[in-house]
């Protein structure tokens, strides 16, 4: 099995931690991870958009000349969809983008994820996110001491307060919990930071 370091917050490696082959070693699957991708972004659209059909537009009650004898071409209404200011024929209503992905291809796309970031060396894990105070510069001089550039995911076990206040501030840097990590979330961060335990529960639950 390979490994990969694990440093503290100040830059120090710490221990080896052993990582599996299947999960990293893998190639990348780019048709899983499209997928992923293309359905993060879906569910992502509003869909509020919208446009009135011939049935809300007002006015046109009155047909605006007889039918025959005119020499004009026949018409029932002003609000017609060929008409200035008339209703628009077949324009988009209101609705929902978002669908589910099987669980299978999100877990495969995740491991896909991973394994490009540990692939590209893009992937740092430290000890714990052992921050005393929740500020700002704490946080950026450890990504400083890690190496880290901008566009950068954190990635903890469970949701500290002090880590969410110490990183909100920090351009290019999100922070999500394991169980709510998402391909798209991995392929939009340049570096990934992930903490030991977190990465033990998501090894496990992708095994």
């Amino acid at each position: 099995m390979a490994t990969v370091e694990v440093k503290n917050l100040e830059g120090q490696t710490v221990r080896d931690f052993q990582i599996a082959d299947e999960i990293f070693g893998a190639k990348p699957n780019q048709s899983l991870l499209w997928e992923a991708v293309k359905q993060y972004l879906a569910s992502q659209r509003r869909g509020t958009h919208k446009t009135k059909s011939r049935g809300e537009v007002s006015g046109g009650g009155k047909k605006p000349w007889r039918q025959k004898g005119t020499g004009r071409a026949r018409v029932g209404s002003i609000r017609s969809s060929l008409w200035r200011h008339g209703s628009i024929a077949h324009g988009p209503q209101p609705r929902d983008y978002s669908y589910a992905l099987p669980k299978g291809m999100l877990r495969g796309a995740l491991r896909s994820a991973l394994a490009a970031k540990f692939q590209d060396h893009h992937l740092t894990v430290v000890d714990e996110f052992n921050l005393g105070d929740p500020k700002t510069k704490l946080f950026s001089g450890a990504l400083q001491k890690l190496g880290l550039e901008k566009g950068v995911l954190v990635v903890d076990n469970a949701l500290s307060r002090n880590l969410e206040l110490s990183s909100r501030n920090v351009k290019g840097c999100d922070l999500v919990r394991r169980h709510e990590l998402h391909p798209y979330h991995v392929l939009s961060h340049h570096q990934l930071l992930i903490s030991e335990g977190a990465l033990a529960r998501l090894q496990e639950a992708l095994r």
